[in-house]
């Protein structure tokens, strides 16, 4: 079976071909970070603008890349669209170019929720990924953690009670003036930093929740800005790092790790309360090099940790394919009043 995956959750246009829910025959992902860069952040209208521009070249390119042509609709067998979460404008301009294509191909169409696609890309690429596991997604949107007993059971057992990960890194971005999207500014400027320089708290629960919090280390940052007398560069600085401010590269290094710490501390506490066999790290934010460094040593003789390949560690239509290829091949698809739910949960 061949399926057709549709993603417009928030600031990429993509769609891929997966061929029986683990051979990716193509993958198509249009950027709008020149959009968006210019305000420091994703305004959603202009996203959605940029969706209805670019989604009907997309799809063609994705056929085109696969079968050399961009008329071959006769070999998709099902459709996967994004329904949520994300910007609900974003997501309507997939929902709606994806039922078309359904309606006029009379093939099914399902909808599938974006943080389960982040969690399904790991055994895309890794199948020899062991379950139970426990699975962080960590983007700019979303960082959650999940516990996976088995193919058809998926478990929230924490979240972010303020800012996202990758949210975090983006507004240190935009107050330094790095520029957007800021996670790989930082993690490209950290390792000439002292991360040592700068010290940051982990949050603490009372509870004993193993929730996330973000809100207080930017804070904490942008306090230590003005203390400092650290002012925002130009954002051209950020591809000339020898210009940089030393107490500039020390704060970003620092600023990386405490991100970095907090995320390895939940997972940790998780892994102690969870009998898993591995630990599975997706979304945008796993592209982050430190995490991926770090988390493969801390577990190194507790338990494999697997991340997606870069290009399916932010945000694409592959992973989309792949989860919707379950229900599809099971012979379940979504009826025609299916709609975007911006806050659906797993």
């Amino acid at each position: 079976m061949i399926v057709l995956g549709i993603e417009t959750s928030c600031d990429e246009t993509a769609a891929a071909l997966v061929e029986d829910g683990r051979t990716i025959l193509s993958s198509v992902v249009a950027s709008q970070v020149d959009v968006h860069s210019v305000y420091g952040g994703v305004v959603p209208e202009l996203a959605s603008r940029e969706h209805v521009s670019n989604i009907n070249t997309v799809v063609d390119l994705c056929l085109e890349r696969a079968w050399n042509r961009r008329s071959a609709w006769e070999r998709v067998d099902g459709i996967a669209v994004t329904r949520g979460p994300g910007l609900v404008g974003a997501l309507l301009v997939g929902m709606a170019y994806a039922k078309a294509l359904a309606f006029a191909l009379e093939i099914p169409l399902v909808g599938v929720n974006h943080l389960e696609g982040h969690i399904r890309s790991v055994p895309l690429e890794h199948p020899e990924a062991e379950l139970p596991a426990l699975a962080l997604v960590v983007s700019g949107g979303h960082t959650s953690l999940f516990y996976l007993e088995n193919q058809n059971s998926c478990r929230e057992i924490s979240r972010t009670r303020d800012d996202a990960a990758g949210e975090a890194l983006d507004k240190l971005s935009k107050a330094l003036g790095l520029g957007y999207p800021g996670g790989p500014v930082i993690d490209r400027l950290a390792p000439l930093g002292n991360p040592k320089a700068v010290r940051f708290s982990l949050p603490r629960i009372k509870s004993g929740a193993l929730d996330f919090s973000f809100s207080g280390i930017k804070t904490a940052a942008l306090r230590h800005c003005r203390l400092a007398e650290i002012n925002p560069v130009e954002p051209e600085y950020a591809k000339r790092p020898e210009r940089m401010p030393t107490a500039l590269l020390d704060l970003v290094a620092s600023y990386q790790k405490c991100v970095v710490d907090q995320l390895l501390d939940r997972l940790e506490k998780a892994w102690k309360r969870h009998d898993v066999r591995s630990l599975q790290i997706s979304g945008g934010v796993s592209a982050n090099s430190e995490l991926r460094r770090r988390a493969a040593d801390y577990f190194r003789d507790r338990a494999p940790v697997y991340f997606p390949s870069l290009l399916l560690s932010t945000d694409n239509a592959a992973m989309i394919a792949a989860t919707g290829h379950r229900r599809l091949a099971a012979g379940e698809q979504d009826s025609w009043d299916l709609t975007a739910e911006p806050n659906l949960p797993v």
